[in-house]
């Protein structure tokens, strides 16, 4: 790697490929350059490292700034939470993270009104909260921002349902305090034209639970990055995910768990299938473990089903690792296509082909639907993979 440096990305810390590639982080992962300022960050051009998975001319201008908000979300929350909504100057505002790349910051900037989700400490809700976010509409653009936030050793389930047209740019924070337990769903369930690129920014107090469950089936391109950071020990964060790509799609997921205190935990797991002509996913899953972060114990693993001819599928996990002093520390990948001996014992048994194919299918995603806590969401869930497996009659 090349000692020269650009001046922009001597400002940000960067130091160009010495094949003439794009500027990558000169250190960990840890010390990437973050701002709430839009103009802070370079347009991408599609040979950073953060970018190349990522079709840029179909983000509809999300990374240029040449979209501007022309509508906006329709935000709707239902249970027993606290629900408010406030201006940019709210002091929670920022509490779970910031912005590492230009569509993050420029969300940021646009946003005029957020909506803030607070669970009361020591307060375990009996049934989970809906937030149900609908898109500005066909060829509007809008920008939003969320948090949740789960006051001291409260216990809460909350769903985030993604629905709608159009383009969107959100930020979405995660504030677990000591002793808390959230549990998340997250789905992305657009329209065929929707785009949305989002970043999750979670920051896990000392001793807290974060479960996370993210869920992409729907728009034409959705881009998802998840950060999660250790504010205190104890803390314990689980990743899961299940996505499934048809025809022409693009679903991307990026995360970074930042093991930056010591005795804390995590596990990633994610799981996708693609058909039809291209259909693409990306899972880039980076896990860092800092010098100071000593009783880490982590792994990370992701694995895709591609069911037809030319779906493709891009896997990257990352691990780091700056201390020996860890309890435990691993990361896999695995793409394939339908094991035929699973096939042949099915339809040995009198199975018909189309059905078996369905069986395995169902049996491959099986293992982290069952993790999903709330039956009426995993039902839903259950028939739009139903449906998906329907499109080409796998």
């Amino acid at each position: 790697m090349s000692t020269t440096k650009t001046d922009d990305a001597a400002q940000h810390g960067l130091a160009e490929h010495s094949h003439g590639g794009p500027v990558v982080p000169q250190a960990s992962r840890g010390e990437r350059f973050r701002s709430y300022d839009v103009e802070a960050f370079e347009v991408p051009g599609g040979r950073e490292e953060d970018w190349r998975f990522t079709p840029l001319k179909r983000l509809k201008g999300l990374h240029d700034g040449s979209a501007t908000a022309t509508g906006n979300l329709k935000i709707e929350v239902t249970g027993e939470a606290t629900v408010e909504t406030v201006g940019r100057d709210d002091a929670r505002i920022g509490k779970g993270g910031v912005p590492a790349d230009r569509v993050a910051a420029q969300a940021w900037s646009a946003f005029t009104e957020a909506t803030v989700v607070t669970v009361p400490k020591e307060t375990k809700l009996a049934g989970p909260v809906t937030v149900t976010i609908d898109g500005p509409g066909a060829d509007q653009v809008a920008f939003g921002h969320l948090q949740i936030h789960a006051e001291q050793f409260a216990e809460a389930v909350v769903v985030i349902d993604y629905r709608g047209s159009g383009t969107i740019g959100d930020n979405v924070e995660f504030v677990v305090a000591d002793g808390a337990q959230l549990r998340v769903v997250s789905i992305h369930d657009f329209a065929d034209d929707a785009t949305q690129v989002s970043s999750e920014h979670a920051t896990l107090g000392r001793d807290s639970v974060f479960r996370h469950f993210a869920v992409t089936l729907g728009g034409d391109l959705v881009r998802v990055n998840t950060t999660v950071n250790y504010a205190d020990k104890g803390g314990d964060a689980e990743l899961l995910g299940i996505y499934f790509a048809d025809a022409g799609q693009h679903l991307e997921h990026r995360m970074l768990v930042d093991h930056s205190v010591a005795n804390c935990r995590s596990n990633v797991l994610y799981k996708g299938a693609l058909q039809g002509n291209s259909a693409h996913s990306v899972w880039i899953g980076d896990v860092l473990i800092q010098a100071a972060a000593e009783g880490t114990d982590t792994y990370e693993l992701n694995r895709n089903l591609v069911l037809t001819e030319g779906a493709r599928a891009d896997s990257v996990p990352n691990l780091e690792i700056e201390t020996g002093e860890i309890e435990g520390a691993g990361h896999a990948s695995a793409t394939g296509r339908f094991d035929d001996e699973q096939l042949f014992y099915l339809q040995a048994r009198g199975i018909p082909q189309d059905q078996a194919r369905r069986l395995v299918v169902r049996g491959f995603f099986g293992e982290l639907l069952q993790k999903i806590n709330v039956p009426e969401v995993r039902e839903r869930l259950e028939a739009e993979i139903e449906e998906e497996l329907a499109v080409v009659g796998a």
